[in-house]
């Protein structure tokens, strides 16, 4: 296999990361257009999403041999966990944001913390700190283009990526509720003020957020498995990606999700960076980002008058 070849794989595989990370990094965009505030939560979020998910699909195949019931019950499995997470978004902000709305920004951020942590302290409770596998739906067996590995699982993460960015790029750009989200993150007095309910726009945002969260944790439990700690690390760094592509632009979220993934999949053996530390390889650009662009890719410098 060549180097040209090599580096296609590599850029593959890092396609089918950063489709993950755009998922989450929408949830934390979203947020932060309508309130000023990352949502620190929200990497949990899409952990509780994996393990409803895993429980729901493995109570629906039981020992069913169908493939087609298998696939079925995976579908079946992400919309009622895309259910649970949105509800449980929409809780949340309800319990622990809305009452501190007119406090100090360092007051929903430190709840934001505390909810991650008895998210992720109640999910060891009641479920172990044991990983589980996520079982694949299908056979997984790669399928070789012109010399690049592709699996059947990497082109369900794509396909299922795209298929829910295009579905919230339309919800947000042509129904009566995303101009009313658009609306607030422009200017929420004003937006009171034209008969917007914000309130209701706010609990949509978390509830779309928090749905989308739930797929990505959903489809990086193939490859990471299911824990109570997952979200951490996968939510921070679809925190950098949303921060690269310009925090609370959605279409900055989608742009550094797949940047980052890319990235990262191929600087780690560019640069012969360990498997242990290619972390670092995500938080060493989100410093280069802030000190060089720090609206990011698609953001835009907004300046405060005194």
């Amino acid at each position: 296999m060549d180097s040209i070849t090599i580096y296609m794989q590599y850029i593959v595989n890092g396609l089918t990361l950063g489709a993950i990370y755009s998922l989450i990094a929408l949830g934390y965009t979203m947020v932060y257009g309508i309130l000023k505030f990352i949502n620190f939560a929200h990497g949990d979020i899409l952990m509780v999403g994996a393990f409803v998910g895993l429980l729901v699909f493995q109570a629906l195949i039981g020992t069913a041999s169908s493939s087609l019931w298998t696939l079925c019950a995976f579908f079946i499995a992400m919309i009622v966990s895309m259910v649970f997470c949105a509800l449980l978004g929409m809780f949340i902000e309800r319990v622990a944001y809305k009452p501190l709305r007119n406090a100090s920004r360092l007051a929903p951020l430190l709840s934001a913390i505390g909810v991650s942590f008895i998210l992720s302290n109640g999910a060891a409770w009641i479920f172990g700190t044991q990983s589980r596998r996520f079982p694949y739906p299908f056979e997984n067996n790669p399928i070789i283009l012109g010399g690049v590995s592709v699996t059947p699982h990497q082109i369900l993460v794509l396909v299922v990526s795209v298929v829910m960015m295009v579905a919230l790029t339309f919800f947000v750009n042509k129904t009566r509720m995303g101009k009313a989200m658009r609306a607030t993150s422009l200017d929420q007095p004003t937006s009171e003020l034209m008969g917007i309910n914000v309130n209701k726009v706010i609990s949509m945002t978390f509830a779309i957020g928090s749905a989308l969260a739930a797929v990505g944790g959903i489809l990086a439990s193939f490859d990471f498995r299911v824990y109570p700690s997952m979200g951490t690390m996968t939510g921070l760094k679809a925190f950098v990606a949303a921060v690269i592509g310009g925090i609370g632009s959605i279409q900055g979220a989608m742009v550094g999700g797949v940047l980052l993934g890319i990235l990262e999949s191929v600087g780690a053996p560019l640069l012969h960076i360990p498997n242990a530390m290619k972390d670092t390889i995500a938080f060493a650009i989100l410093i280069i980002i802030l000190l060089v662009k720090p609206e990011g890719i698609l953001g835009k410098n907004e300046r405060e008058k005194v």
